[in-house]
């Protein structure tokens, strides 16, 4: 059985401010205005990079008002974390496999 890890979660989260948002709302769930103060990017930008993480599900909102709260789910990045040590079982297993040519 051929174990992969999941590309396009990688691609999502292999953006510098994706990856910071990330990080940030693994300490704490935050609003659109504590991120762009914490991250310095605006608003439109930070919005549109949220909306991405949302929809790759990495992130969870909770509305609040007239504001909206993101909180991480680690669950997702629990699964990747997974993907990367099943690849890497996978290699110590099969370390001295060699095709011939």
């Amino acid at each position: 059985m051929m174990m992969s890890v999941d590309a396009d979660l990688l691609r999502v989260l292999s953006d510098p401010l994706r990856l910071r948002i990330v990080t940030l709302l693994a300490r704490e769930t935050l609003c659109t205005t504590h991120l762009v103060e914490e991250t310095g990017a605006r608003q439109t930008n930070l919005s549109n990079h949220l909306r991405v993480l949302r929809e790759a599900g990495v992130v969870d909102t909770e509305p609040c008002g007239r504001f909206t709260y993101y909180r991480l789910k680690p669950d997702v990045l629990d699964a990747l974390a997974g993907q990367f040590t099943a690849l890497a079982a996978t290699a110590r297993t099969h370390a001295d496999s060699k095709r011939s040519c």
